[in-house]
């Protein structure tokens, strides 16, 4: 398997990113789900530990991110399927673009939420720097964007995920085999 993308394929580096990142992607949703239905008892040691792991996979994706977003910038873009119609090329177009934005704003949103609340990010080992002072206020403005971004990512998610299976399965085109490694490699 190529390591770069070709004309019609994504190379194997884009490829791992695009699935570490929708796995991480789902956790995190998940998790974020699980976390604001748990009841708010003060400081308890499941929701502290969650938050922990919450954070450091999300400075993961904000990393792998920016690494994929580098990547793409270098190594063109395999082209789209020539049968799609116009509206579904800037569809296609829109859609990646809503989720390099989401996949930026969340983590900084958490990170700044993690900030105004007085915790700090853990990433790797370290404590990342805090980006904003602690303000309760600003804390809870940041914690409804946080979760009004994560609310925006399911439904992209779902219509990104039943695209690809409607081309894969009803269009029967190449959509989906291009992030899928070719047969023979």
């Amino acid at each position: 398997m190529r390591v770069e993308n070709t004309r019609d394929h994504y190379g194997a580096v884009a490829m791992a990113l695009h699935w570490i990142m929708a796995v991480l992607l789902v956790v995190l949703i998940a998790m974020g789900l699980y976390m604001v239905r748990l009841p708010d008892v003060g400081f308890d040691k499941l929701m502290i530990n969650l938050i922990i792991y919450h954070n450091e996979i999300g400075m993961l994706v904000l990393l792998l991110m920016l690494l994929r977003w580098a990547w793409r910038f270098v190594n063109g873009l395999p082209s789209l399927v020539a049968s799609l119609p116009d509206w579904q090329k800037l569809s296609a177009r829109f859609v990646h673009l809503c989720f390099y934005g989401l996949m930026l704003a969340l983590p900084m949103t958490g990170w700044l939420m993690s900030s105004a609340a007085g915790f700090p990010v853990p990433f790797l080992g370290i404590y990342l720097p805090d980006l904003v002072g602690y303000d309760d206020h600003l804390f809870h403005v940041l914690a409804d964007v946080h979760k009004w971004l994560a609310y925006a990512l399911i439904p992209l998610i779902a219509i990104h995920m039943g695209a690809a299976l409607w081309h894969h399965f009803v269009e029967r085109d190449a959509t989906l085999k291009k992030m899928l490694p070719a047969s023979g490699d």
